[in-house]
């Protein structure tokens, strides 16, 4: 039974954007993505960190999700700033069950737990844009904010790993208020994905304030998943 990680797989078989366009490691990236998940077994659980598929609905991303179905074991998926598909959990869970995908769980407002592990996390956010207070900016901000809290509460004096989509820090850059929750928790380890291409070199790991940091991006990772635990 193994732990692993991944994200920004960034599926297209349902509308016409594949990834391949840009060229270098995304070439033919669905077939080494099909070769890397393999070392995935029907016991194992994988976090797969947003920005999934570029469908803007549910149904335009049927057949994105059969491939993930495909990916044997438990699936817990959190959303990315690419998922536009996202509405409800209900509405997800309906999705699923109608097209017989199985072993699929929503993180949001939640956790779940590996053996004595609770994995926690949210979409989180950071700014690019207008970050005045009130700003629509802000104000999603803070739901994040409530949402990642929300979900580190759940996790009853377990050890805590924690999965976000944005980096909470990167060279030049990092969200204190993020920061303070992981810390406050005790977070042992936050996974996150969003980084392509050059911004690779912006990505920070290893420890910090007591937490381990590990980017998961898929073209990172050589589309193979990080094996965590």
């Amino acid at each position: 039974m193994a732990l692993y990680a991944i994200g920004d797989l960034h599926l297209s078989f349902g509308t016409d954007k594949p990834m391949d366009v840009f060229g270098g490691v995304w070439n033919n990236y669905v077939e080494k993505l099909r070769e890397g998940l393999k070392v995935i077994t029907p016991e194992d659980t994988t976090i797969l960190l947003g920005d999934l598929t570029w469908a803007l609905d549910l149904s335009g991303a049927k057949e994105d999700f059969s491939f993930i179905n495909d990916i044997p074991g438990r699936k817990i998926i959190l959303k990315g700033n690419h998922d536009y598909w996202w509405s409800t959990a209900k509405k997800f869970y309906s999705f699923c069950q109608e097209h017989d995908f199985s072993d699929m769980l929503i993180l949001n407002n939640n956790a779940y737990t590996y053996e004595d592990i609770a994995l926690c996390g949210t979409r989180g956010w950071f700014f690019e844009e207008d970050a005045a207070v009130g700003s629509h900016n802000d104000k999603i901000f803070k739901r994040e904010l409530i949402r990642l809290e929300t979900s580190l509460k759940q996790a009853q004096g377990r050890e805590i790993y924690c999965f976000l989509h944005y980096p909470p820090r990167y060279r030049g850059y990092e969200c204190p208020e993020i920061l303070q929750l992981l810390k406050a928790y005790g977070v042992s380890l936050c996974c996150y994905g969003h980084l392509h291409g050059d911004s690779h070199k912006l990505a920070i790991e290893g420890d910090y304030d007591g937490v381990t940091f590990r980017l998961c991006a898929a073209d990172y990772l050589r589309f193979q998943p990080l094996r965590i635990k």
